[in-house]
């Protein structure tokens, strides 16, 4: 079974996470959930151990922590939703906390990753957060960021948009990206260009 990891930030979408999960898992997906330590507070920690059959895991193993098991290499990664702060940091190459730390270490490894941004509008305009969508783009990473995609809100207006947030477009793109050799090219092509109201992470 292909080997997912979910990197789940501190934005308002970030509570309906499983609805994600649960779609991986019909498309045969073992899911790894790994939160941001500012995300923990928004999730069901319990409840997404439950589904995932795995630890929600925020920070590095220690040494001495002998049932903590170290993570399956993954196939591909979705971080959604996706926050300003992360965004940028990753963009920096900045590794402060776990689920950036694998971040950092994706582009190397050429491991597959989507990204799936909440941001507002007013966020989305700033010049650092354009520049750093374009450096992981050139990178290789797929952001899910424009019409079609995720398009940002108006400031304020977030929770509005939680049962929109497309969940399904990051992992559809996850299965094309992972899809094998003869079947991207015979499939339809997809743009690999493709942004949370709280940037605490």
């Amino acid at each position: 079974m292909r080997v997912l990891y979910v990197i789940a930030c501190a934005a308002g979408a970030a509570p309906e996470v499983g609805r994600l999960v649960d779609q991986a898992q019909q498309h045969h997906w073992d899911v790894h959930l790994i939160a941001t330590p500012a995300a923990l507070d928004f999730l069901d920690i319990s409840g997404l151990e439950a589904r995932t059959g795995h630890a929600v895991r925020s920070e590095h193993r220690r040494a001495d922590a002998g049932s903590a098991r170290s993570l399956p290499r993954a196939d591909a990664i979705i971080v959604a939703p996706a926050t300003y702060n992360t965004i940028n940091k990753w963009a920096l190459g900045v590794s402060d906390n776990y689920a950036l730390g694998i971040l950092a270490e994706s582009i190397g490894l050429g491991i597959p990753t989507v990204v799936l941004p909440f941001v507002n509008a007013a966020l989305a305009a700033h010049p650092a957060f354009q520049h750093s969508v374009a450096v992981l783009r050139d990178a290789r990473v797929a952001v899910l960021l424009g019409p079609g995609e995720f398009e940002p809100h108006p400031p304020g207006t977030g929770g509005n948009r939680l049962d929109s947030f497309p969940w399904h477009r990051a992992l559809d793109q996850a299965d094309a990206l992972t899809a094998p050799e003869d079947a991207r090219s015979s499939g339809p092509g997809r743009s690999p260009h493709a942004a949370d109201e709280l940037t605490s992470d």
